[in-house]
C-alpha cells in the first residue's frame, strides 16, 4: 500500500468558505459575525467557562475536601511481591529495572502484605513494622536509605 496514494472518500472534503470577499459571496461585509458587539471584532476571546454573565458552573458548585500540598507519593511494594521476584537483593533501582515500580516518587516503601519464605536483602527508604518483621523472620536483612535533605 502506498501512503501517498491515500485519498478521502468522494464528497467528504468540501471547499472552505472564504469570508469577507464581497457582497456577492453571501459572506461579505460582516463576514458572518453580525454588526456589533465584542464577538464581531478581531482579537476577541471569551474567558473559559464564561456563561454570559451568569455565575459560571465552576463557581456555583461547592468546594469539597482538602488537598494536602505537602503529600508525599511513595513507590510501594509488598513483601508478597518480593517473594515472587527472582534474586535475593532488592533496591529501588532493581525494582524499576524489573518493572515492579513505575515512578520512584519520594522513595521506596516496603509494606507487609503477603508471605515471605526465603532470605532477602532489601534496601528502601521506609519499612512497615510488619514488613521488617517478616523479612527478618525469614533470615533476611533490611537497610534503611536516608533521604538527603535539600540545602
Amino acid at each position: 500500500m502506498n501512503l501517498s496514494g491515500l485519498k478521502p472518500p468522494k464528497g467528504q472534503v468540501k471547499k472552505q468558505q472564504r469570508v469577507g470577499r464581497g457582497m456577492g459571496s453571501h459572506r461579505g461585509k460582516y463576514s458572518g459575525r453580525g454588526a456589533k458587539g465584542a464577538k464581531s471584532v478581531s482579537g476577541y476571546s471569551r474567558m473559559r467557562g464564561f456563561e454570559g454573565g451568569q455565575m459560571p458552573l465552576h463557581r456555583r458548585l461547592p468546594k469539597r475536601g482538602f488537598k494536602n500540598i505537602f503529600r508525599k507519593e511513595w513507590a510501594i511494594v509488598n513483601v508478597g511481591v518480593l517473594e515472587k521476584l527472582e534474586g535475593d537483593m532488592f533496591s529501588l533501582a532493581r525494582l524499576m529495572e524489573l518493572g515492579v515500580v513505575k515512578r520512584p516518587g519520594e522513595g521506596l516503601k516496603v509494606l507487609g502484605s503477603g508471605d515471605l519464605k526465603r532470605k532477602l536483602t532489601v534496601e528502601a527508604h521506609h519499612f512497615s513494622k510488619a514488613a521488617e518483621e517478616k523479612i527478618k523472620a525469614a533470615g533476611g536483612s533490611v537497610k534503611v536509605i536516608e533521604k538527603k535533605q535539600a540545602e
